[in-house]
């Protein structure tokens, strides 16, 4: 029998973890967020969406998804490593499993436009996925440069039928974008869901998006009990953004101590370079979209510009249970920069045949310092694959 211990992973009802979460909105989409707030836990733990959404996961998404062990990988870092492989989803990532649960929950409220924010595009192509399959418009809000970054997921939003917006302002990507999705969402109030895409904004989207997330922990709880004969690792490692892979990765572990919890992030050109994305190095208090977190600012509180190679991590705050779980000690936060993430994608394609998206390779890049024991347990959630970022790939090698 494993011990609990007094960490948190769902919210207060008010929406706080910790210190850090609640709902911090302009009064005009008050009523949105109070309407989600009153019914989503009864929605998503009805009888009826519980069906619909698991025979989506299983029959269009593909899940569960493979908890593989990696040999060639183990002997190289002398532990136990298996990978859970998220790449092999519908649309390449975790991101698919959020967007089906949000999709049914706007269905279930009545609601006909859909609206979302991306960075990589991941969860763009999963959110123009999901309004495809359902019949319903779509528009995602995505920063310019990473439009031009991540051109190959622009065409696929398009081609299933998304308008694709460009954010211009600021820094043009992840955090510019979700800027212009909110005041979308302010203007069109009545018949428009925002499908957020990772574990941040306003309550109750933090815990709706870890929830829709925990598939991934739940699963590795069986296949682990199934491969080794103990439903738990030693270790899970997971890159983080806003965090929702690491969210639903960390989930079903969080009041086990025996799991060590590791989040990977952005550390750019360097921590301290002025080029970084490494929110609990250089955070601190704040309120980003919607709730109070750890975020990248100035003195005079303005929000500092997040840099990553990584699309996905280039978000200058974390979600608000990372900030908790980084706060009461419960997991380790540690940064990785652009350098080490893409020798550890170069090194995952050679040794296990396997691309991964940029984001997913800062996880990897921490096995240099992980040193784990042989007979340990290591579990690394391969959060999406890398055909998004070939040209990324390409460019740096032909730099080398």
């Amino acid at each position: 029998m494993v011990e609990k211990i007094s960490i948190q992973k769902s919210p207060t009802l008010q929406g706080y973890y910790g210190n850090f979460g609640g709902a911090y909105i302009p009064e005009m989409l008050y009523p949105n967020v109070a309407e989600l707030e009153s019914v989503y836990l009864q929605i998503i733990q009805s009888e009826a969406f519980q069906q619909e959404f698991w025979d989506l996961l299983r029959n269009y998404v593909g899940r569960p998804s493979p908890l593989y062990f990696a040999k060639r990988l183990s002997e190289k870092y002398k532990t136990q490593i298996f990978l859970k492989r998220e790449d092999l989803n519908h649309t390449g990532s975790h991101k698919i499993n959020n967007t089906i649960g949000q999709i049914l929950l706007a269905k279930h409220l009545g609601k006909k436009r859909i609206i979302a924010e991306t960075g990589a595009g991941q969860h763009g192509v999963a959110t123009a996925t999901v309004c495809a399959l359902m019949g319903l418009e779509c528009i995602v809000y995505m920063g310019e440069i990473d439009m031009e970054r991540q051109k190959p997921n622009v065409e696929r939003m398009k081609l299933l039928g998304a308008t694709v917006r460009p954010a211009t302002s600021g820094s043009k990507t992840l955090k510019d974008a979700t800027n212009e999705a909110i005041r979308d969402w302010i203007n069109n109030p009545v018949d428009t869901h925002y499908i957020i895409g990772s574990v941040v904004g306003p309550h109750p989207y933090p815990d709706m998006v870890a929830r829709f997330q925990s598939v991934i922990s739940e699963e590795i709880q069986k296949q682990l009990q199934e491969q080794i004969g103990r439903n738990y690792p030693d270790y899970v490692l997971a890159c983080v953004g806003g965090g929702s892979n690491a969210a639903g990765s960390f989930y079903h572990f969080i009041e086990n101590p025996k799991v060590k919890l590791i989040a990977l992030e952005a550390a750019g050109k360097g921590i301290h370079s002025g080029h970084s994305a490494a929110t609990t190095a250089l955070g601190k208090m704040g309120i980003i979209h919607g709730s109070k977190t750890l975020l990248m600012q100035n003195e005079d509180g303005q929000i500092i510009e997040p840099y990553s190679i990584s699309a996905g991590l280039d978000y200058p705050g974390i979600g608000p249970l990372h900030a908790y779980l980084f706060d009461s000690y419960r997991a380790e936060y540690h940064a990785i920069t652009d350098e080490e993430a893409m020798q550890a994608g170069f090194m995952l394609a050679q040794t296990e045949g396997i691309i991964p998206a940029i984001e997913t390779a800062h996880a990897f890049a921490y096995l240099e310092k992980l040193n784990a024991k042989p007979n340990e347990i290591v579990v690394i959630c391969l959060s999406g694959r890398g055909d998004k970022d070939l040209a990324t790939y390409i460019q740096w090698k032909n730099k080398q």
